[in-house]
């Protein structure tokens, strides 16, 4: 797999991996731990965490220009990560939460994810330009051979970041299983078992505001787990403490990755590039002529560059409700008794994982076959799929005439029961958005490494990752829509949205492959 590619793209790819790891075990359980340890709604903890998904991205921006600035891509990625584990361990300190501590705590538990967002800022867009910038070697010694060679070197390009984005996945397929595991664990340890629907019931009873449908739900839930309702107040607290502390420990497990990857990042950083070192180094004179018509190019290039970050803010917009309105969908509308809704998450790097190479031998063969297609028309193809997800869950959805999730989860568990979907409905669909990803992600960050000037590629793979919060920072509206209107017009949202990005990609494409050329 790494025959025909850079040395040291391997253990670059082992680095992010461990880092991926790490932060997938608490992106998984993110909203819905904000809702089970401070009894949040799901807006609110759908904010909460749509802002931190921004800010690591808007982060990597800042990032990258301190990267581009002092010219040490490798310190920078190791403060990164020391600052990432950090964070984490302030995570993984559990505390109950009551309605004395409870406005102190979650602004703890906010300061821990601003310092994860400052270290994911320092690391990600930074380890992503070191392999642009291996890829710019790779591509210039070929070019000394001959112009076959250089053409061969260039159409590795593509299928470096998709290996680079795989190792990303075999984290992230690992990680969501953390958590749910050690709260299982530590719930049955005290002769308690799991309940999706229990931590919310808990926070109404012991704010209060619990109505008398609810009080039934919370009376038979508490006997399905084991628990014991002659005192519902202590049931409540007991319940909710054990439920979130072994979300706690899991974050341990992310501590303990974040070190391993700093460590195979210290021991092979001799083997990486710096971007921009090189070019820093020489100095030539331009006639005003050569100024000009480079300074065209340059601009010409970030128009693209911003052209499709463009289209990628409404792709993460709608990718990414994979940790907000579709976890919500696993959690209230999708059998989770022997399955935990976190886990369902596990689906989308299995099939990137599965998909990834029989697409790189796709690509290959039309490459081959003299059809090769451009990276700009893979995202706009990409777009299209992601759409048929939507669709397919819109039309599912429609079908079985599901009211909104606040309607839902409002009717007696018992109710409930025979309306929920089967697992196969959150497979069919991340098996489409996993596709598009495939098409999209992998392949922005090859085109960004294209277009990038020398000496800003920090700085561009940033502004990509820029993008990326822009589309975060969206994120609440998908809660927001799923909680108070009938499911499907949720869905129907982010179709549209989808189809109009494809549409638009589609009338840049011709532009944006002769700005690549």
């Amino acid at each position: 797999m790494f025959k025909n590619h850079p040395k040291g793209l391997l253990l670059a790819a082992l680095s992010n991996m461990g880092e991926r790891f790490g932060y997938y075990i608490m992106n998984a359980v993110l909203a819905l731990f904000l809702c089970s340890k401070f009894g949040l709604s799901d807006g609110q903890s759908g904010f909460i965490a749509a802002m931190f998904l921004t800010a690591i991205y808007v982060l990597s921006l800042v990032g990258g220009i301190i990267a581009d600035r002092t010219q040490n891509y490798k310190a920078t990625i190791a403060w990164g990560l020391v600052i990432m584990a950090v964070g984490y361990v302030l995570l993984s300190i559990p505390v109950l939460a009551t309605p004395e501590n409870s406005s102190v705590l979650l602004a703890f538990t906010v300061f821990a994810l601003a310092l994860i967002a400052c270290g994911n800022g320092l690391f990600k867009g930074n380890l992503q330009a070191i392999v642009g910038q291996m890829y710019d070697n790779f591509e210039a010694a070929a070019a000394k051979q001959s112009p076959e060679r250089l053409k061969w070197a260039q159409g590795q390009r593509d299928a470096g970041f998709q290996i680079f984005y795989v190792f990303i996945n075999v984290g992230a397929l690992l990680a969501p299983f953390i958590a749910p595991m050690l709260r299982s664990w530590w719930l049955n340890s005290h002769g308690l078992a799991y309940n999706a629907d229990l931590p919310k019931l808990c926070h109404a009873y012991i704010s209060g505001n619990i109505t008398e449908g609810e009080m039934s739900n919370l009376t038979e839930l508490i006997a399905k787990v084991g628990g014991n309702a002659s005192d519902m107040s202590a049931f409540c607290t007991q319940y909710l403490d054990i439920f979130n502390t072994g979300i706690h420990y899991s974050f341990i497990a992310s501590v303990v990755t974040m070190l391993i990857s700093l460590a195979i990042f210290l021991l092979s950083k001799h083997l990486f590039p710096t971007p921009g070192k090189k070019e820093a180094a020489v100095s030539q004179d331009y006639t005003a002529e050569e100024r000009e018509a480079m300074a065209t190019e340059i601009k010409q290039r970030m128009y693209a560059l911003f052209a499709v970050l463009g289209i990628a803010v409404f792709f993460w917009f709608s990718f990414h409700q994979n940790g907000q309105s579709l976890s919500f969908f696993a959690r209230d509308f999708v059998q989770t008794d022997s399955i935990a809704p976190e886990i369902w998450q596990a689906v989308n790097p299995f099939f990137v994982i599965v998909l990834t190479p029989i697409i790189m031998w796709f690509f290959a063969r039309l490459t081959a076959a003299g059809r090769a297609i451009s990276t700009p028309r893979k995202i706009a193809y990409g777009m299209g799929i992601a759409g048929i997800a939507y669709l397919f869950l819109a039309l599912y959805s429609a079908s079985q005439g599901y009211p909104s999730a606040n309607e839902f989860t409002a009717l007696a568990d018992s109710a409930k029961a025979g309306l929920k979907a089967g697992p196969w409905v959150l497979i069919v669909t991340y098996f489409f958005l996993t596709v598009a990803e495939l098409f999209i992600s992998p392949l922005g960050l090859s085109f960004v490494s294209k277009v990038a000037p020398k000496h800003l590629q920090g700085l561009c793979q940033g502004l990509w990752l820029g993008a990326t919060a822009v589309g975060n920072g969206l994120l609440w509206i998908g809660p927001l829509i799923y909680n108070e209107w009938p499911v499907w017009i949720c869905w129907t949202v982010f179709l549209i949205v989808c189809v109009i990005s494809m549409g638009v990609m589609f009338g840049m494409v011709r532009w944006l492959e002769r700005v690549t050329k």
